[in-house]
């Protein structure tokens, strides 16, 4: 089996190493991440100019190949010319932080995963429920569980699927149950905050993610908080099916 692991936090994370680790005696494993911290980027493409590639050295990052752009450019350069073989799966994470509910349409992480998705491979994205990476090496056996049970009830080289998987910052998160989930949903963001840089132009930050407003059970922020990995199918669809003949009435041949 070969597989091919990014992630959205820079090639230096943490989280990055421990599930190269984890994965170690799977198969053939290339490593394919950013060169620098991508979280937020989602699925965009580098299309304004030419994307550099190296590869690192350290003693936690050897062989690694490192990108100078998005998690999404990542994959995309690596299945259309830079590794000599399609791998069987693609991985992304370990990232720091959860990427739960809205977080999704936002996350590189998930987005790695989904761009070897749509290029009909499987695919996981892996999290970290709390910044930090407390409990890093926990979570990396907990993905490594994961990824054996998906493999051992799902034989490579069929339809793809796409899973989001978020993990506790627990001390016994290899050993939690396991809950598939739907996504939850956020308030929105709180607002943007504006501040003053040294020359006296206007500067402003995204502000932080929107408290859990859709939290009830079945949801991967309920899943978490009660103490379970959770594990999302997603998938890449969005056209909103249920409305979609209500739609064709009003405007179909105007």
């Amino acid at each position: 089996m070969r597989i091919l692991i990014a992630n959205d936090d820079g090639y230096l994370a943490p989280g990055l190493a421990a599930l190269v680790k984890a994965c170690q005696g799977l198969g053939h494993i290339d490593v394919i991440a950013p060169e620098q911290n991508a979280s937020g980027t989602s699925n965009a493409l580098t299309l304004s100019r030419p994307l550099s590639i190296f590869e690192a050295r350290g003693e936690h990052v050897q062989g690694f190949r490192v990108v100078n752009g998005t998690p999404s450019d990542c994959v995309h350069v690596a299945l259309t010319g830079l590794l000599p073989q399609r791998p069987d799966l693609v991985l992304s994470g370990i990232n720091n932080g959860a990427n739960m509910a809205d977080d999704t349409l936002y996350s590189g992480t998930v987005a790695a995963a989904m761009e070897g998705f749509l290029f009909g491979i499987p695919a996981i994205a892996f999290s970290q429920a709390e910044k930090g990476w407390g409990e890093l090496e926990a979570a990396a056996a907990a993905a490594r569980g994961v990824i054996d049970h998906v493999l051992a009830s799902h034989a490579l080289g069929g339809q793809p699927w796409l899973l989001n998987v978020n993990i506790p910052n627990r001390a016994d998160a290899a050993t939690l149950p396991r809950k598939v989930t739907r996504l939850g949903r956020r308030h929105a963001s709180a607002p943007v905050i504006q501040q003053t840089n040294p020359r006296g132009d206007a500067i402003y930050w995204i502000g932080p993610a929107g408290d859990a407003r859709e939290c009830g059970e079945g949801t991967d922020f309920h899943a978490v908080a009660s103490g379970f990995v959770s594990i999302t199918p997603l998938q890449v669809d969005l056209t909103d099916h249920a409305r979609r003949d209500d739609w064709a009435l009003r405007l179909d041949g105007r």
